[in-house]
């Protein structure tokens, strides 16, 4: 029987949509329980230093009225760790962030900064938040996320997808041998293996693919295709797609 991989469905992107205009809509409230009524398994959304698209009313609403998991990305800040326990999602992914990138450019460094992660995994998980580190798929980063106390990792698809973009069919396969070994190891290391970034309907199959990987975040794709087909059939045709 095959394995059920849950989606989290990342909102973000209706809110730049919304904040480009400075209005109140497309609201990201009303897209979260879209989705979530179409059968995602989790919104995602990453309240970031600028507020360059969700803010703290999106986050504080959407928990209180979805009934799916929420996921907080969030860099590894002490306002960002006080709004997490305040608000209390089910799931934070810990992920580096500059205020300058258009979105998140490659993996947290957890080696680099194992103590401050350390303390942020322990503060966030005695509030009874699972904790999932946003990692690039290698071995150190995988062995410091397990020795820094994190329930889980999402590894960083930015590489496979860029590739796959530019039909680089040997690259693509290396890039997927990467992240199979990746998620192998964390699996090994006892840590729940997550993946996103860059994942389309055209790239996610292989990625759905790999047995240790049990959730997927993807965002843009999803949003992209909602604004054409409306954001209910965007959703239910990527859960039929990573599940078939």
């Amino acid at each position: 029987m095959k394995k059920r991989i849950r989606l989290g469905v990342n909102i973000d992107h209706v809110a730049t949509v919304r904040n480009a205009r400075r209005t109140f809509e497309p609201d990201p409230v009303h897209a979260a329980v879209i989705a979530d009524l179409a059968g995602a398994d989790q919104i995602t959304l990453h309240v970031r230093e600028d507020r360059r698209h969700v803010n703290e009313r999106d986050l504080k609403l959407i928990k209180e009225v979805i009934h799916s998991r929420v996921n907080l990305e969030m860099a590894v800040t002490e306002e960002m760790i006080n709004i997490a326990l305040e608000v209390k999602p089910h799931q934070v992914t810990l992920v580096p962030e500059r205020r300058e990138e258009i979105t998140t450019e490659g993996g947290l460094d957890v080696v680099g900064q194992k103590e401050k992660i350390r303390e942020a995994v322990k503060r966030l998980k005695e509030a009874g938040i699972v904790v999932n580190l946003f990692i690039d798929p290698e071995e150190e980063q995988l062995k410091a996320a397990a020795e820094v106390g994190a329930d889980a990792v999402e590894l960083h698809t930015g590489r496979y997808a860029e590739a796959f973009a530019e039909k680089n069919e040997k690259l693509v396969e290396e890039e997927l041998e990467r992240l199979r070994k990746a998620a192998k190891l964390g699996k090994e290391l006892g840590l729940k293996v997550y993946a996103g970034h860059g994942l389309t309907y055209k790239n996610v199959k292989p990625i759905a693919e790999i047995p240790e990987i049990e959730e997927l975040n993807i965002g843009h794709s999803i949003v992209a295709n909602a604004i054409l087909k409306g954001m209910k059939e965007a959703v239910q045709e990527m859960i039929r797609l990573i599940n078939s």
